[in-house]
């Protein structure tokens, strides 16, 4: 099982290597900027509320929740001089919506968001935990009944990874507690603001349908509108769901119809992620994946 810190070291290290060679950032002073410094919270936010609470003390409510000041005095978070506006920017401004934040009944009784007081507010990630949440607190049920299944549902990928999720038989949660996807394509009209990197190379489109009228796994959705599961009892959305794979900008022709594979990835094709963008924590299949610099490019190799 792959490590669920992979990413979050393979991007530090490659903010280190542009550093070193004077890229964005390489001049110190806070993280490059305001963008640069957006960027730093979100990932500590993150961190901290999808992986790290326990570990730090932090109790999640059923939804997913925890006390802000004591989220602002984690140490990473602190180090910044995190500000409550910070959090506000954070949580209204981030364009994948990965955060919510409501007034606290225990100590904001009249549930004003007109205070700045951080202590009078509950935040949490909105979805992509690697800790135990409860679903039912933190999600909307997908379900036949309630007539909300998406008419799209599809997984972004990169090639370096088929090779894998083909002998693992699907698409595996990792280290995570779900396998992400979204309702259509970054870019789209009306498209999708969370659940798929702009640069995935290979979509795994799902018939979630199909999935529930045969009861193998459960369906979730998200408050800023990613599709997730939990995969079967082995954590695995096996491939005979897969309702098609094809490229999404290279095309590779299609490599699995209603389930069945149908052709593979033509000789040639370059397995690679490039620097400074790629898979960082949603919906990532790796087998093992080891990560090496080369000329700017950053690749991520499967594991024999």
């Amino acid at each position: 099982m792959a490590d669920t810190g992979l990413e979050d070291r393979a991007h530090a290290q490659a903010d280190r290597g542009r550093k070193g060679r004077g890229g964005r950032g390489g001049r110190g002073g806070g993280g490059g900027g305001a963008m640069g410094r957006e960027v730093l919270v979100s990932k500590a936010l993150s961190r901290l509320l999808r992986h790290q609470a326990e570990n730090a003390g932090l109790k999640l409510d059923e939804g997913g929740y925890t006390e802000l000041d004591k989220v602002m005095a984690w140490q990473p978070i602190r180090s910044l001089n995190v500000t409550f506006a910070d959090i506000q920017t954070a949580v209204s401004d981030n364009a994948k919506q990965r955060f919510s934040m409501k007034p606290n009944p225990a100590t904001n009784p009249s549930l004003s968001e007109s205070s700045t007081d951080p202590s009078h507010y509950l935040i949490r990630a909105n979805q992509g935990h690697s800790i135990a949440v409860a679903n039912e607190g933190l999600l909307t049920p997908v379900t036949l009944e309630a007539a909300n299944v998406p008419a799209e549902v599809v997984h972004g990928t990169y090639f370096c990874f088929w090779d894998a999720i083909v002998a693992s038989g699907g698409l595996k949660v990792m280290g995570r507690n779900h396998v992400h996807c979204s309702t259509g394509l970054p870019g789209e009209v009306g498209g999708v603001i969370s659940g798929m990197r702009r640069d995935a190379e290979l979509l795994v489109y799902i018939d979630v349908e199909r999935s529930l009228k045969d009861g193998a796994l459960q369906w979730w959705l998200s408050d800023n509108g990613v599709v997730l599961t939990e995969g079967d009892a082995e954590g695995l959305v096996p491939l005979k769901y897969f309702r098609e794979v094809r490229g999404r900008t290279v095309d590779v022709g299609v490599l699995v119809k209603d389930g069945e594979l149908v052709g593979e990835l033509p000789e040639g094709i370059k397995k690679v992620v490039r620097e400074g963008r790629g898979v960082r924590g949603e919906g990532v299949e790796e087998a093992g994946a080891e990560v090496g610099a080369s000329s700017g490019v950053w690749l991520l190799a499967l594991l024999a």
